[in-house]
């Protein structure tokens, strides 16, 4: 899944992890130090630096691996952003 799903998933889920179902707003911002509940992978692609996106993507990859394999994605001239290249993250 990707970061709207995580997102939402993680918004969704109680405090043992079971989704509760409905309609609903949410304030979840998701940072290095938050404790995943539901989710376990992540497809995302490249994002900006800076970005609330990939502060999740730290937050579930690690702010280390992260920034490595951005460095990485760089060196090897990958695609960035909305239709760039994509990573799964286990």
């Amino acid at each position: 899944m990707g970061t709207t799903v995580v997102r939402t998933l993680e918004a969704a889920a109680g405090p043992s992890g079971e989704i509760r179902a409905g309609a609903g707003v949410t304030a979840l911002m998701i940072v290095p130090g938050y404790e995943f509940k539901v989710v376990d992978a992540l497809v995302t692609n490249f994002h900006l630096p800076r970005s609330t996106l990939l502060m999740l993507v730290c937050a579930f990859a690690g702010r280390d691996f992260t920034l490595r394999a951005y460095r990485a994605a760089v060196e090897q001239r990958y695609r960035f952003f909305s239709y760039g290249d994509a990573t799964l993250i286990l």
